[in-house]
């Protein structure tokens, strides 16, 4: 089990944007007294569900190579420092 904070980190967001999720259904969480506890599973469940399918050819540049993942370098860079 994972309070707020801990989950914020674990996926790289802010503990707001966590307890956004919790507040609009989106993320299952238990009240223990005053705070939140969260699964791992649950947390992986909805961390993932943000990602929207791509438009058809948005997969490729326009030379044919694949995309590159821009929000995974900006996600690898931040975690870097």
């Amino acid at each position: 089990m994972l309070t707020v904070s801990q989950a914020a980190r674990r996926v790289g967001r802010d503990p707001a944007t966590i307890r956004r999720w919790i507040h609009s259904g989106r993320l299952r969480a238990e009240r223990v007294g005053a705070r939140h506890v969260i699964k791992e599973r649950d947390l992986s469940q909805a961390a993932h569900s943000d990602m929207l399918p791509l438009p058809p050819g948005w997969d490729r540049m326009a030379n044919g190579d694949p995309m590159p993942d821009i929000v995974a370098a900006v996600r690898r860079a931040r975690a870097d420092r």
